[in-house]
C-alpha cells in the first residue's frame, strides 16, 4: 500500500482469476471511488464506507466481483480454463436391445486378455456425454441408439474421468470398425464373455440406494 496527498492506492492480485484490480481511495477518509483496472479496461462507481481498514476488504470482494462481471463470457472461460485442471472424459455405454441383451465389443488397442468391454470412448470438444454414447457406438458397430440413464460418474486414472450411460438399439445393422475392433457379440447379462472389463461387469449390478437419516 502506498500514500500519497492524502489518498491511498491498493493493488489487489485476485488470484484465483489471474485478475489485477487497482483499488483508489481519495476525498474524506472511508469514503471513496473504486476503479477495477483489467487489460486497460476500467471499471467504476463501487464505494466504501468505515475507516480504510474496514473497508479494505469489503473492497476486494467488489472489485473482483466488478472486474469478472465485466469480462465478457469467452474471456471469463479462458481463465477458467487456465487456472483449473483439465481432464479428458472417457464415455461407456451400456447398450441393450428389445430381447434385454447386452452389447459387448472386443477391442483391437486394448491390452490382452481384458479385451472386452462395452462400447467406450472419450468425449470430444463441445460434445454432450450422451451424444458421445451415440457416436461411439455408431463409429465401433455402425448401430444406432438411444441414451438413457446416467449410470456412473467418476475419477480415473490421472487427469481423466469416467462416466456411464444406459442405451437402447433404435437401429442400424452390425458392421464392425475393424481398426478398432475384432468381435461384436449380443448376449445375456448372465451370459458374459470371460475378461470382460470388471468396471463394465460393474454397471450391470443394480445400485443400493444411499441410506439417508432424518
Amino acid at each position: 500500500m502506498g500514500e500519497k496527498g492524502g489518498a491511498a492506492t491498493f493493488v489487489l492480485t485476485a488470484t484465483e482469476l489471474g485478475l489485477v484490480a487497482t483499488i483508489n481511495t481519495a476525498g474524506r477518509p472511508g469514503r471513496g471511488q473504486v476503479v477495477g483496472v483489467v487489460g486497460g479496461r476500467r471499471v467504476r462507481g463501487v464505494r466504501g464506507r468505515g475507516s480504510l481498514g474496514g473497508v479494505r476488504g469489503n473492497w476486494v470482494g467488489r472489485v473482483v466481483a466488478w472486474v469478472w462481471k465485466a469480462l465478457g463470457g469467452r474471456v471469463r472461460w479462458r481463465v477458467l480454463w487456465l487456472t483449473h485442471a483439465t481432464f479428458m472424459v472417457g464415455v461407456t455405454g451400456l447398450v441393450r436391445d428389445a430381447d434385454g441383451r447386452v452389447l459387448v465389443l472386443r477391442h483391437r488397442l486394448w491390452q490382452e486378455g481384458r479385451q472386452w468391454g462395452f462400447p467406450t470412448g472419450f468425449a470430444k470438444r463441445g460434445e454432450t456425454f450422451e451424444g458421445t454414447v451415440e457416436r461411439e457406438v455408431f463409429e465401433e458397430t455402425g448401430l444406432s441408439v438411444r441414451t438413457g440413464r446416467l449410470l456412473r460418474v467418476r475419477s480415473g486414472f490421472g487427469l481423466r474421468a469416467e462416466v456411464a450411460y444406459e442405451a437402447v438399439l433404435v437401429g442400424g445393422t452390425l458392421r464392425i470398425d475393424p481398426l478398432e475392433i475384432l468381435e461384436a457379440r449380443w448376449v445375456a447379462p448372465d451370459d458374459l464373455p470371460e475378461g470382460l472389463q470388471a468396471a463394465h461387469r460393474d454397471l450391470l449390478i443394480p445400485s443400493t440406494p444411499t441410506p439417508t437419516t432424518d
